[in-house]
């Protein structure tokens, strides 16, 4: 029997069942099995609990101990400080301590978004985002990166996370782009790999979370790249593009599906059961949890409240778990919920239904019989092994889209000016959902700039210059890197709706550069295609960096030759803001089209990782 340890006492973890235990509490009956007994223990207060998803601001230990609440979660950037990962165990453990005082003594689920690894953990490992993966075409890649978030994550003692994003992308304007693997099914859905990786061939083991595909569904398809638009598209534009992923995910046994804000033709998607019931359920049989988005149901029309109709069009559209994070709106949802059943406009069938699918997920989670953090995972945030995975994923997602000859770059001493604002910045090279959900402006994170990653490969005797500005630039310099592009947003304050132009001070930089004669290579840090079309002549080289995360050397390694650039656009490359929604197979010719990358053989050794730092 394991022993926990509290502040004021030692609680002891359960880890077998004895004679006298109920069949929910023995772990050598089968699942199914288990689920059954408990429900049957369970009054209607505590089923309609278990489905609701309360936020960590709002729900104190003692209300998901006196409400029987099912899951937590931690919303975007809103971990405790300073987010590490002792830190985060303790929460997560001070919720689990209180939920294991119910009656019943079950367990709680705790989510959050690690959606490019864990970033939700200050040290912890940030991949590319899915759009640099969707460049890599590596789904056994994506499968490594998985298991290490999974691992990262479990060892903050959270077991959900809400990812991978299966949207397919088909307008730019969307600020959501870079969450997509790319603008066609086939990417989307051979990355699902990403499942099996957090999920592990069982999730019954210690370093595996459950995994939520997101958002059901057509997300990427709106009118003009709105967030939390309307995709006017046919049934079958709907299934062959968009819903095509999520078959791929529903093969992989994917624990929990997050419904979309967005609607379809009008129909808003968390009141479809169709699409949740018949299609998702039925046709598809998934046999996971359906989770709303953040307060997804009070968003069924432009009131944004909980109403008797909203919550009873939820549950009877088929959705189990409802993430009700703002105020302490979750203490209303139940009582709606409860006066539905007593007026049977909600089943008990309904109701059972949900419940039995979460239970399954803790029961197959092991949390039962594990149910606080392992604290012996901290050692794996951020290690050498996990960031070289990363490195690996930041080399294979550079795609070169142009080259004059210039790359790749001499390591021989030389003199070298490095410019542009996201040169030696991880906030911006890790872009949104990192440490907060907008992102950050800085050092928010140890890792490498490519800044550092540059200067980490240069033969000694080189000269390194950087101004963010590009002051100082003269033919004394054999080549300038421009690193340049977005800054860090997530979701709708990503939407664009000019031209999708870089900024004023980009625009400045590289003009600058270009007046100096000195050889430019522009490495554009971005979330989607930008229009770079008036700059291009300017540039000797152009290379797609996407938003790399922590791991920057991988930028530098591909620059200067240590590896061969092998990746591929996961989108196409629009000349200017008129071809947008631009796809391939649509008949416009674009910059540079899907699938489209340069390469060239590697000239140098790789160097040994420097390491990761905070540098202002």
């Amino acid at each position: 029997m394991s022993v926990v340890l509290c502040a004021s006492a030692v609680t002891l973890a359960p880890s077998a069942a004895s004679a006298a235990d109920p069949v929910y509490k023995d772990p050598s009956q089968p699942v199914a099995a288990r689920v059954a007994d408990l429900l049957t223990r369970m009054s209607l207060d505590e089923k309609i609990g278990q489905m609701v998803q309360a936020e960590r601001h709002n729900a104190t230990p003692a209300d998901v101990r006196d409400l029987r609440l099912g899951s937590m979660l931690a919303g975007g950037g809103e971990g405790p400080e300073p987010q590490s990962p002792q830190v985060w165990a303790d929460l997560y453990d001070t919720y689990q301590r209180a939920a294991l005082e119910t009656p019943l003594g079950i367990p709680i689920m705790f989510g959050i978004d690690a959606v490019h690894g864990a970033n939700h953990v200050y040290g912890g490992t940030i991949f590319p985002h899915n759009v640099g993966l969707g460049a890599t075409r590596d789904p056994a890649l994506v499968e490594r990166i998985g298991r290490v978030t999974a691992t990262e994550v479990a060892a903050t003692g959270i077991d959900w996370t809400y990812s991978p994003c299966l949207c397919v992308a088909r307008d730019d304007h969307w600020g959501r782009v870079y969450e997509s693997f790319g603008e066609t099914p086939a990417n989307p859905s051979a990355m699902t790999s990403l499942i099996t990786g957090m999920q592990g061939r069982s999730l019954n083991t210690p370093t595996s979370i459950l995994a939520t595909a997101k958002h059901y569904v057509g997300d990427g398809g709106t009118a003009g790249g709105l967030d939390q638009g309307d995709a006017q598209i046919s049934e079958e534009e709907l299934r062959a593009i968009h819903l095509a992923p999520f078959r791929a995910a529903v093969g992989r046994n994917v624990a929990s599906v997050m419904m979309s804000y967005s609607s379809w033709n009008g129909r808003k998607l968390h009141g479809d059961k169709y699409l949740i019931t018949d299609v998702l359920k039925g046709e598809l049989g998934f046999q996971g949890i359906v989770i709303t988005d953040w307060d997804g149901i009070a968003r069924l029309d432009d009131n944004f409240v909980y109403t008797p109709e909203k919550v009873r069009t939820g549950v009877n559209a088929g959705i189990d778990v409802f993430m009700v994070p703002e105020n302490y709106w979750y203490k209303e949802f139940i009582r709606l919920l409860r006066d539905e059943v007593h007026a049977g406009r909600v089943t008990q069938a309904r109701i059972d239904d949900a419940v039995t699918r979460i239970l399954t997920k803790k029961f197959e989670l092991g949390l039962f019989e594990r149910p606080f953090a392992d604290r012996g995972l901290a050692s794996t945030v951020g290690s050498p092994e996990h960031r070289a995975v990363a490195r690996e994923a930041v080399q294979k997602s550079q795609v070169v889209l142009k080259n004059n000859g210039v790359l790749p770059l001499a390591k021989a001493p030389g003199r070298i000016f490095v410019a542009g604002k996201s040169a030696h910045n991880i906030g911006f090279q890790s872009g949104g959902w990192t440490m907060k959900w907008q992102g950050v402006d800085g050092p928010s994170t140890p890792g490498t700039t490519v800044l550092q990653g540059i200067r980490n490969t240069v033969a000694p005797g080189t000269t390194v210059t950087y101004d963010r500005e590009g002051d100082g630039i003269d033919r004394s310099y054999g080549v300038a890197i421009a690193v340049v592009g977005e800054k860090p947003y997530a979701e709708e304050y990503g939407d664009r709706t000019d031209g999708l132009r870089l900024d004023a001070e980009d625009q400045a930089l590289l003009a600058r550069l270009k007046a100096s004669g000195v050889p430019v290579v522009t490495v554009l840090i971005s979330g989607r295609p930008l229009d770079v079309t008036a700059e291009l002549p300017g540039m000797s080289a152009l290379v797609a960096g996407w938003l790399p995360g922590t791991e920057g050397q991988g930028v530098a390694d591909v620059l200067f030759g240590a590896v061969r650039p092998t990746g591929k656009l996961p989108v196409s490359w629009a000349r200017d803001v008129t071809q947008q929604p631009i796809n391939d197979g649509d008949g416009k010719t674009p910059l540079f089209p899907y699938g489209f990358g340069l390469t060239y053989d590697p000239v140098i050794a790789l160097p040994a990782p420097p390491p990761p730092n905070v540098e202002p």
